[in-house]
């Protein structure tokens, strides 16, 4: 009877500390709502940047791991990324982490691997990352071989004890997105940022004077880093003119630009004048244009005043 008696007990203690280890376990997580969005591409002639995401990782200094997969995400999946400007974003899913303070995403992604795309001539025929043009066709978007490490997104983010926050990832198709040599081989080099929702507002406005047969397209900086130097040809054919504005967006039909994701601080919009994709000028600059949290900053240009 005694032992009976020991041997019910044992197993209470252990369902007991078995429970409560699970309970401790998942007080000591958060969860994390991720989409991803896309600033404008001014390449006219392109209608689709279609990147296919395998996996996502994430890194905290605070954790025994360098970087922590996301077991519950749901790939590989394809978005074709300009369908996601002016705001629009795509849901990639919500995961429970560790509540913990994380310092950057990394993303995987679906895409031919060489060393040298000029020289190889060997292409995939469906390629998991590829560019759609107007005419209906395509070309897929080769990536460095280094790619096996995957593409980080900058920026910090904190998962809140038994709490939720909600970020965004920003992938740059302007930047990322690089045409290369003479027989028009496009290079995915994926630039990335990170936005908390909750901490992000945007610049919208309408634009009067538009100089006739151009494209308006609109740089944001953060306030004083824009010079002039930014506008010069790029000097070699891995990286944009204006590469570190931190977003940028093409006045649509009805002369109106959204400069969404921004956080909060105090930017230079430089305005420019494009045709057919090919950069003209910078007409002038609106400084000092402040955003804040959760808001929306009306800013209207007239160009014939900059």
């Amino acid at each position: 009877m005694k032992k009976l008696v020991s041997l019910l007990v044992l197993i209470i203690f252990v369902s007991f500390v078995f429970v409560s280890c699970e309970e401790d376990d998942s007080e000591n997580k958060g969860n994390l709502t991720l989409s991803i969005t896309d600033a404008p591409i001014d390449m006219t002639n392109v209608t689709g940047v279609y990147l296919t995401i395998s996996e996502i990782q994430a890194h905290t200094s605070t954790s025994g791991e360098d970087w922590i997969t996301f077991e519950e995400y749901e790939g590989p999946q394809t978005f074709n990324i300009l369908e996601l400007t002016n705001g629009e974003s795509a849901l990639l899913g919500s995961f429970i982490l560790e509540s913990a303070h994380y310092t950057q995403l990394r993303f995987f992604l679906d895409a031919a691997e060489v060393d040298d795309p000029v020289k190889n001539k060997l292409f995939p025929e469906s390629p998991g990352c590829y560019i759609e043009f107007s005419d209906g066709s395509t070309k897929p978007l080769f990536v460095p071989s280094a790619s096996t490490s995957g593409w980080k997104a900058v920026g910090a983010f904190d998962v809140p004890l038994n709490g939720d926050v909600a970020i965004t990832a920003d992938f740059d198709a302007r930047k990322s997105v690089i045409k290369r040599g003479a027989n028009d081989f496009y290079i995915l080099k994926p630039t990335i940022r990170i936005i908390v929702d909750d901490q992000a507002g945007k610049i919208v406005g309408g634009l009067t004077n538009i100089p006739v047969g151009v494209d308006i397209i609109i740089y944001a900086y953060e306030d004083g880093t824009y010079t002039s130097t930014e506008a010069e040809d790029p000097m070699n054919d891995t990286t944009a003119r204006f590469p570190n504005a931190i977003t940028s967006d093409i006045a649509d039909d009805s002369d109106s630009y959204h400069l969404s994701f921004l956080a909060a601080a105090t930017y230079d919009l430089v305005v420019t004048t494009s045709i057919e994709g090919e950069f003209q000028e910078v007409l002038g600059i609106v400084e000092d244009v402040v955003v804040e949290s959760k808001s929306t900053t009306n800013q209207p240009i007239d160009l014939s005043v900059l």
